[in-house]
């Protein structure tokens, strides 16, 4: 087994990242480094930094049996990846706002009377949000973390594969996990990969840009 080739080129990373569906099964990711890159990622920007971004890292073979039925045609990413890594949008995030802010203020980020002052003006709001406000707040906000894992990911010299077609309506049940609360956004593989994957072309700037 070797290991995986990390690099700081941010030019490499960007420019070598590819949805990768077959991987090195042999290669398993250690928990430590997992929670690194998480929290690597997790700087992605948040609205009001409320960090709706919940993860469930499915690695063991219960779990990937348990998977396996609810992610359609996407079986072999989960057959030989490290891990899949199902990325939900917690509807009831502003419930840790006191100790995000709490947090900021223990670190000199901001000062106690600015954290008080947000949460007093931020928590009333979120708790009025529609349903489906929710949604779309939490839904952007993992949607930000989900890109930059990749590219962590691929700075730690593994590849990933995003992936939207599974079954949005059974999976957080599946694993126990309060469906009412943890909306399902996407779930990435991450591994070494046993395939090169290929470059897709890209639409021009020029000609999805409007001027004004």
């Amino acid at each position: 087994m070797t290991t995986p080739l990390a690099t700081n080129a941010f030019t490499d990373i960007l420019e070598g990242r590819r949805s990768i569906r077959k991987y090195d099964a042999d290669v398993a990711i250690p928990r430590s480094e997992m929670l690194e890159m998480l929290d690597e990622a997790a700087k992605a920007p948040s609205s009001v930094n409320m960090q709706p971004l919940r993860f469930l890292i499915v690695e063991s073979k219960e779990g990937r049996a348990t998977l396996k039925p609810l992610i359609r045609f996407n079986t072999r990413q989960n057959a030989t990846s490290s891990a899949m890594i199902v990325i939900f949008g917690d509807m009831q995030c502003y419930e840790n706002a006191d100790r995000i802010y709490a947090g900021a203020t223990k670190r000199g980020l901001m000062s106690s009377l600015m954290a008080k002052t947000k949460t007093a003006a931020i928590v009333p709001i979120y708790r009025k949000y529609s349903r489906q406000k929710m949604n779309d707040v939490v839904k952007i906000d993992s949607s930000l973390f989900a890109m930059q894992f990749m590219l962590v990911a691929r700075s730690h010299g593994y590849d990933t594969n995003p992936i939207g077609g599974f079954e949005e309506d059974r999976i957080a049940a599946a694993f126990g996990l309060d469906e009412s609360r943890y909306v399902p956004v996407m779930i990435l593989s991450i591994g070494k990969a046993d395939s090169t994957g290929h470059e897709s072309y890209r639409l021009p700037a020029e000609d999805l840009s409007w001027w004004r």
